[in-house]
């Protein structure tokens, strides 16, 4: 055979082999999951509450009338800073003025006739005291006695009526006068005019317990505002009094104000901010703004975060790595074996789950380790019990966490991981 032939014949052999070795490992490799993995990390982890809402000033009043009428004057307009005790409107008059000076003529005649009471008191008492006397000195008869006495008790009851009458009326008047002073409208504290939906010459309407009376004026006080928050049933025991909160109003959409919450409603929300019917079940928290700007005004929008919760040297690991999951299915039958019945639920009753994540041993396999998770960050959450510090764990894809079972080989692969996951190779 010559030596040409005998090179060629090795070659042919060799590039065989090699085609041979390659399909034997990439057949292999088709049965190893690509993973990317990420380390167990100390790091702060602040927990946060979100939510949207309206801004409205802590002090807010909406001013309606106690007395009905045609309003004749309107000194202030939108936008207008009053302090207390300023004139805001005046409601027709006329009609509460003679009311008034009416009551006034009848307590004065009603003090004439208490008067002439008094008078006819004196002289029916001075007739009986000489009744008496004469019948004593038996001059006069028994009956003209006792005539006397009941013209004296008659006109002492006269005169208590007339008491009488002096006190509804004044009570009366003390009512006239307290409707005309009604009709002029002044400041209850200093503020912002922030809504004036009436015009001069429109009726005031008096409230009743089915209808509200005619909203005349909103005044508020902007020195304190607030944000009217909308947070979900979910999120809601996680809210505390004095916690801190992070809000972004609409109006400066690239600055961040600080907060604290001052309030936690105790009843659900019926209507939204915006007013339509709220669909899902809300729960209004109040955050008052520190330092809020000169120019904000109630309505603006406003979004926010409320920290609930930070711990500044957490064990944690990315939120996605975190595997909630049958305990059955986690582990793949072995060839030949039949797979382990579960068993028998009843009806209404929940699947017991078990929280873990996918430890890489140095052989390459996955291993699952339940743990105990903490507070939940943005993108991490706290791990308190069933890892250590620098263990690699799978941390995606979501796929490839789905299909994964222990003993499982699998292959790292972190060059498309995104940023932020903390994975590391």
């Amino acid at each position: 055979m010559k030596p040409s032939l005998k090179w060629g014949l090795g070659i042919g052999i060799v590039l065989v082999l090699a085609v041979v070795v390659f399909a034997s490992l990439a057949s292999r490799d088709r049965n190893v999951t690509r993973v990317t993995t990420a380390k167990v990390t100390r790091q702060e982890l602040v927990s946060t509450v979100s939510g949207n809402g309206r801004i409205q000033a802590k002090t807010k009043a909406e001013i309606s009338s106690q007395v009905m009428g045609q309003i004749v004057l309107l000194a202030v307009r939108e936008g207008d800073f009053v302090k207390k005790g300023d004139f805001l409107l005046q409601i027709d008059k006329a009609q509460y003025d003679a009311s008034t000076k009416a009551q006034e003529a009848n307590i004065e005649a009603l003090f004439a006739q208490r008067q002439s009471d008094r008078a006819t008191l004196e002289q029916a008492r001075r007739d009986y005291d000489r009744e008496r006397k004469n019948f004593e000195a038996k001059i006069s008869s028994e009956q003209t006695m006792q005539k006397a006495k009941l013209a004296l008790d008659a006109a002492a009851a006269s005169l208590e009526a007339t008491e009488r009458r002096i006190e509804q009326a004044r009570a009366q008047l003390a009512g006239s006068k307290d409707s005309l002073s009604k009709t002029t409208l002044l400041a209850p504290f200093s503020g912002v005019v922030t809504a004036r939906p009436v015009e001069a010459g429109e009726n005031a309407v008096v409230g009743t317990m089915n209808n509200p009376g005619t909203v005349l004026l909103t005044i508020s006080d902007m020195s304190v505002v607030e944000a009217e928050m909308e947070v979900d049933e979910t999120d809601i025991p996680r809210v505390k009094l004095g916690q801190k909160a992070k809000l972004t109003i609409d109006a400066w959409p690239d600055k961040k104000f600080d907060g604290v919450v001052t309030e936690i409603g105790g009843s659900p929300i019926t209507k939204s901010a915006l007013g339509t019917d709220a669909s899902a079940v809300n729960f209004k928290v109040k955050v008052q703004l520190k330092n809020p700007p000169a120019e904000i005004r109630p309505g603006f929008s406003v979004s926010g975060e409320i920290e609930t919760d930070r711990r500044p040297d957490a064990l944690a690991v990315p939120l996605p790595a975190l595997v909630v999951a049958d305990e059955g299915s986690l582990t793949r039958p072995k060839p030949g074996e039949k797979p382990t019945p579960q068993p028998t639920q009843a009806p209404g009753e929940k699947k017991k789950e078990v929280e873990g994540v996918f430890v890489v041993r140095k052989d390459g396999t996955v291993e699952f380790r339940k743990v105990k998770t903490g507070i939940t960050a943005e993108l991490s959450i706290e791990v308190v019990d069933g890892l250590k510090e620098g263990e690699e764990i799978v941390s995606g894809p979501f796929k490839a966490l789905r299909m994964l079972r222990v003993g499982d080989k699998v292959k790292v692969d972190n060059s498309t991981t995104p940023r932020g996951s903390g994975a590391s190779a």
